[in-house]
């Protein structure tokens, strides 16, 4: 642990070499990261397992300038930057060293803000597919900050639980310590009936708090596995409410292209292997949407309005109006007085 922050476990790292493998494999680039921040070093955590990657984990670089994470750590937000060779901004960054001029990356952060490092692509020329998928590695991006959530929660309970399990040890102590005075002092007190039944009292309080205390560990425990199915449960909601629309829509879009299609098949299996999320009052109501509806209202969320989003889907505007009224008779707010935007945001 470092930073007062908890160390990564191995079964994390492997689920997380699956997201950038399949990252990889979607969007057809040679190198796709993990990378972890702890100034002043900037190293690989997790490398894609693809055909050309000069990255490998462990690698470490200098934060500078002329790193494409150093501009997304410093502005918290995401960098796309499709050719540095004709960029004056990069054409002198170091990882022109590998040929890669392509890149797109996001920041990752702990639950309390503190940044992570990146999560990013890269390719040695303009990848469009990569430009097009973004939101797909956002999603990533969501499944790797979600694990961090989960971690800091797992690792807050382990120390509340051991600090729970020193106080029974403490209080056993004490009653083992009580138990050896009472033992003595009978043996050379048998006539003093008073004390004698003082020293039991004392004793039957101190065996009542040691079973409170192993009550309360119990409930601790049947607690933790409860949250721990609950999560299991929350990230799959969290997937087919936020992700799976978009899949669904890439089908759509490669029609009978059999590379790609089998892309998404492998992505829609291993979909279902990541796990891990808070889910929330908006990926419940997201459930009862169909696919086209839940981009529309994710759109809104956005700010577009039916005339963007008819532009972006390539449909008429009557026929986006035709959805945002499913979207909000099937959310209850058929009123119109109820701006649809501000109540997806409420929901939050």
């Amino acid at each position: 642990m470092s930073d007062d922050k908890p160390d990564i476990p191995e079964a994390m790292l492997a689920k997380w070499q699956r997201v950038v493998d399949l990252a990889a494999d979607l969007v057809e680039v040679p190198a796709s990261l993990v990378m972890r921040t702890q100034p002043p070093d900037h190293s690989v955590l997790v490398s894609s397992r693809s055909a050309g990657n000069p990255y490998s984990p462990g690698q470490s670089f200098e934060l500078n300038e002329r790193l494409y994470c150093y501009a997304v750590l410093r502005d918290a937000r995401a960098l796309v930057v499709r050719d540095a060779h004709a960029d004056p901004d990069w054409d002198d960054n170091q990882d022109l060293a590998h040929g890669m001029s392509f890149y797109v990356g996001y920041p990752l952060a702990w639950p309390d803000g503190a940044l992570f490092g990146t999560i990013c692509v890269l390719d040695r020329q303009d990848n469009e597919k990569a430009r097009r998928c973004r939101e797909l590695l956002e999603a990533f991006r969501g499944v790797v900050e979600t694990d961090l959530a989960l971690l800091v929660e797992m690792d807050r309970r382990a120390r509340a639980e051991a600090a729970l399990t020193d106080t029974l040890e403490t209080l056993e102590a004490r009653v083992a310590e009580r138990t050896r005075a009472l033992t003595v002092a009978n043996d050379g007190l048998r006539q003093e009936i008073a004390s004698r039944q003082r020293a039991e009292q004392a004793l039957l309080r101190r065996e009542h708090e040691l079973e409170e205390a192993n009550t309360a560990l119990r409930v601790l425990l049947s607690n933790m596995e409860e949250s721990r199915h609950a999560f299991e449960e929350q990230i799959l909601r969290q997937i087919k409410g936020l992700v799976l629309p978009h899949l669904a829509r890439l089908r759509q879009a490669v029609g009978e292209n059999e590379p790609a299609r089998s892309y998404l098949g492998l992505a829609e299996t291993n979909l279902e292997q990541i796990t891990s999320s808070f889910a929330d009052r908006l990926v419940t109501a997201f459930e009862g949407l169909t696919p086209m509806e839940a981009e529309i209202a994710q759109m809104v969320m956005n700010g577009q309005t039916t005339k963007d989003i008819a532009r972006a889907l390539s449909r008429e505007t009557s026929t986006i109006e035709f959805h945002r009224n499913n979207i909000r008779r099937k959310l209850g707010i058929g009123s119109r007085r109820t701006n649809l935007r501000r109540y997806l945001l409420s929901l939050h």
